[in-house]
């Protein structure tokens, strides 16, 4: 392996560039600007080949020709949107292939996970293979490929409908064409809207922001109000806060709309009544 430039397959890798600095696909311009100096302190030419002088070069190389130019994409919210976009339609064909070219075993796990439970599953992943990515830079090429994987069983699992990246604090309205839409295209605009309220609603369950997360779930239920999964994670906020009341509401009707879905039997079997 030249100790300047690096193989192709692995500069093929900035076709997805969180991959590349190991962070999540929902990363906010903070997270990606601390990753990236995380990794530059850690590829340092003195720190890092002070026990890896034979990865020298590797190390430069790994940084000048990956992590330097994934970092310039996503530090600029419209090369962000362009990145999503392209993830997006290689999830779609992901889909048609029946996920038949999954090579990993965190992909292959993902991908049988209900709704409800993939953020819990990918956000924890993604930061346990970004610990690993870069300690072994022969290692890091595998670990990119998990990392690229799961990005795109995640796009799969939750936004399979469209091809329009979905930023948390867009509040755009539809445009005058969405009128002309049929009534099939207008399901998917609405299906579309209350996925982007359950994705923030998730987003502010991770930061115990219960207000904000029984605001946006409410709101895709006002959209959505026979999911059985925004209706059993608005139950699950309810619980958080004490409200047993509500939350056995909520717990009830999901589980009503769907006996097996996992969120609702699991905090329904863990309350002292019956749901």
């Amino acid at each position: 392996m030249s100790q300047t430039l690096l193989p192709t397959e692995w500069l093929k890798q900035l076709s997805d560039p969180y991959a590349v600095l190991g962070i999540s696909v929902t990363a906010t311009e903070h997270q990606i600007v601390k990753r990236y100096h995380s990794l530059a302190k850690q590829l340092n030419y003195e720190c890092f080949l002070r026990s890896h002088e034979p990865d020298k070069g590797l190390a430069t190389s790994v940084f000048t020709y990956l992590i330097e130019p994934a970092y310039k994409l996503l530090k600029r919210p419209s090369a962000r949107n362009e990145v999503i976009a392209k993830l997006r339609l290689d999830a779609i064909f992901l889909q048609l292939l029946k996920d038949s070219s999954l090579q990993t075993a965190l992909a292959q796990e993902l991908i049988q996970m209900p709704a409800s439970e993939v953020d819990i599953f990918y956000e924890p992943a993604i930061a346990s293979l970004a610990e690993a990515q870069y300690r072994s830079l022969v290692a890091s090429y595998q670990i990119t490929q998990q990392l690229k994987e799961l990005n795109l069983v995640y796009f799969c699992l939750l936004s399979p409908n469209t091809l329009v990246p979905e930023n948390p604090l867009d509040t755009t309205e539809p445009n005058s064409e969405s009128v002309e839409l049929t009534l099939y295209e207008e399901k998917t605009v609405v299906n579309n809207y209350a996925q982007r309220h359950y994705q923030r609603g998730i987003h502010y369950v991770k930061q115990a922001n219960w207000k904000s997360a029984v605001q946006e779930l409410r709101d895709a239920i006002k959209l959505e109000p026979n999911n059985s999964d925004y209706l059993a994670l608005l139950g699950f906020v309810h619980l958080k806060q004490n409200l047993t009341g509500m939350a056995k509401v909520y717990l009830r009707q999901a589980l009503k709309l769907n006996p097996k879905q996992p969120l609702a039997l699991k905090y329904a079997s863990r309350m002292k009544d019956k749901v």
